[in-house]
């Protein structure tokens, strides 16, 4: 790969995309001090360890450890190649790879390229259908009678499938697909007399595509009778319905300048929200909320609206998949809709406007609906039932973090049951000292300790200045040619003098003083996390030579010391070993003065 395309290519295309830009589009960031801080996206936290260096153009996760540059990410996130993580940031950022590194391999199998490529090719084959052709009108009809705009249409790609044998089966097998392989990916279907037709026959065509813009799977709608209405393709290993959100590819952008996502349960909701001007909007599909997609929606954005079917159906997943979003530290809102309307009725009934005024900007906290929610459950005309009620909204207030908001629903509650405020505060105390109200702040003790133990704080004083030396010579070729001709590679510390190597040869290359550059050189998982470690140490703008001379003499120190006192420990406990007790205690004098000697130039 790397002799098609050139150095200088891959280092104008990591220099064009911007590792805070480009993480930004997976992980919600914020700006912390010199770097940026989220939710690391490789393993679950709920308090940020994954820090970013704009400056250094590198990542690095204080809680799993993972880092790299813009490159690794996509590779660690996407499961991309080098290649493949080249290619995608060179086409986000409009830069031509030359002819000769097109048709590098794919990380993909050679059959789940083949399927992607023939979803594309059906893709647009629907969509011209239904947008220039007589056998496409019904469908269009249909779409436009539904209030969906020509603009919607192109925008979402969607198609009709006509209700023809096998027409889309000569199609595909015209472009070289076998039919097996398409009846596999439900593309095509298997008569019980051997024949294959589309699956989609006489319907409605929605693509599905994946975060990436890729066409993975279709969702079809009945238009006359058909059975089932709703028709979706069957999960592969390129499509999961639990792990995807409908319109995700479009909206992550609007989500991500917003920090607020609303989330739909239909299709239609999406397209009807969508062309009104709510652009931040994504669907499950067909199925309830899972994990996956709240941590997926987490990692985007601070605040979700839950935007459901306004009937008793969609009040239960509204509560089910607020308590799933608390979880995983989203705050929740809910949209409320008159009269048991689905948002894609609504909209059409009283127009888009009216949606984003009354239902999404007048959208309640997830406790005002909890306290609604939780009514039917109890006969609050009885005196027990009062009580258990208000215990049960206690229990819920009391993992609220704001005593304001808290206090807020405190007020309604004394309120409504007429009991003071004082007493309910020193209920909701009690329930706060059941839960550990205490444990954010042992989970920000942890990440603080991991920090300043990634950082060298606990370490020996010869191993801080090994450390904080190399974060220098990391960003400074004037201090790493001192480093070299005082004491090259003659680090106490291996991964030290690996690194130290490496970084030598880097710069006598004549490479610029750029760590995501560097750090491609270093092949060893392990070293890459060091080197990255390092990098994220804090340093002086304007450091001394004095200091850095500082350094370089405990290291020197070190390494002379380190081997006498290691002798001197070997003789004491031969001196003790032969039962030798004043040789002994004259040779601990001597280590003890030789680590005094240390601690002192240290």
């Amino acid at each position: 790969m790397a002799n098609q395309i050139s150095e200088e290519l891959i280092e104008q295309i990591r220099s064009t995309n911007d590792i805070v830009d480009t993480i930004g589009e997976y992980v919600q960031l914020k700006k912390q001090g010199r770097n940026y801080l989220g939710l690391c996206p490789f393993h679950g936290e709920k308090t940020p360890s994954f820090s970013v260096s704009q400056e250094k153009q590198i990542f690095h996760c204080f809680g799993c450890g993972k880092g790299g540059n813009v490159f690794t990410f996509l590779m660690e996130i996407e499961s991309f190649n080098f290649y493949e993580a080249i290619k995608h940031l060179a086409e986000r950022a409009g830069i031509e790879l030359p002819n000769d590194a097109i048709n590098q391999e794919s990380s993909l199998s050679k059959e789940s390229q083949q399927v992607l490529s023939a979803h594309e090719w059906l893709m647009k084959l629907y969509h011209h259908l239904i947008r220039y052709t007589k056998d496409g009108k019904q469908g269009l009809d249909y779409l436009q009678e539904r209030g969906i705009t020509t603009e919607a249409i192109d925008t979402f790609q969607l198609g009709f499938a006509p209700n023809t044998k096998d027409f889309i089966a000569t199609f595909l097998e015209k472009k070289g697909f076998h039919p097996q392989m398409l009846v596999k990916y439900g593309l095509l279907v298997r008569g019980q007399d051997d024949s294959v037709t589309d699956r989609f026959r006489g319907r409605v065509v929605f693509p599905i595509r994946n975060h990436l813009g890729k066409t993975v799977a279709f969702g079809a709608r009945a238009m006359e009778g058909q059975e089932p209405k709703y028709l979706n393709s069957p999960e592969s290993d390129l499509f999961q319905k639990g792990k995807m959100l409908y319109n995700f590819d479009l909206a992550k952008k609007h989500i991500r300048k917003q920090n607020e996502v609303v989330l739909f349960e239909g299709y239609m909701d999406v397209i009807s929200a969508y062309q009104s001007g709510v652009h931040n909007v994504v669907a499950t599909m067909g199925t309830a909320l899972t994990e996956i997609q709240a941590k997926l929606l987490g990692r985007y954005a601070e605040t979700v609206i839950i935007c459901y079917d306004g009937d008793n159906a969609g009040i239960e997943a509204t509560y089910k998949a607020a308590k799933l979003l608390q979880q995983t530290g989203c705050q929740v809102k809910i949209a409320s809709l008159k009269n048991n309307l689905d948002p894609d009725s609504y909209i059409k009934e009283f127009g888009g406007d009216a949606f984003k005024r009354e239902v999404l900007e007048a959208s309640q906290t997830f406790m005002s609906f909890y306290m609604q929610y939780i009514k039917k459950d109890y006969n609050l005309s009885l005196e027990g039932d009062r009580i258990e009620y208000v215990e049960e909204i206690l229990k819920e207030l009391a993992k609220i973090e704001s005593s304001v908001e808290r206090e807020f629903y405190l007020k309604e509650l004394s309120a409504e049951f007429n009991i003071s405020v004082q007493t309910l505060l020193e209920e909701i105390e009690q329930q706060r000292q059941k839960l550990g109200a205490g444990k954010d702040k042992w989970e920000k003790d942890r990440y603080t300790n991991k920090v300043e133990k990634s950082r060298g704080k606990l370490l020996p004083a010869y191993h801080n200045a090994e450390r904080q030396l190399l974060a220098y010579m990391l960003q400074n070729r004037t201090i790493a040619d001192k480093v070299q001709e005082e004491i090259g590679v003659s680090f106490n510390i291996d991964d030290h003098k690996i690194i130290a190597t490496y970084l030598y040869a880097f710069y006598e290359e004549d490479n610029p003083e750029s760590v995501s550059m560097f750090i491609e050189r270093i092949t060893d998982e392990k070293l890459r996390k060091v080197v990255i470690e390092l990098a994220l140490i804090p340093t002086q703008t304007d450091i001394s030579d004095k200091e850095i001379n500082d350094y370089i003499q405990i290291i020197r120190n070190e390494s002379s010391t380190g081997v006498s006192i290691k002798q001197l420990k070997a003789e004491q406990r031969l001196a003790e070993q032969q039962q030798d007790p004043i040789k002994a205690a004259q040779i601990a004098l001597k280590i003890i003065e030789l680590q005094r000697q240390v601690k002192h130039l240290n």
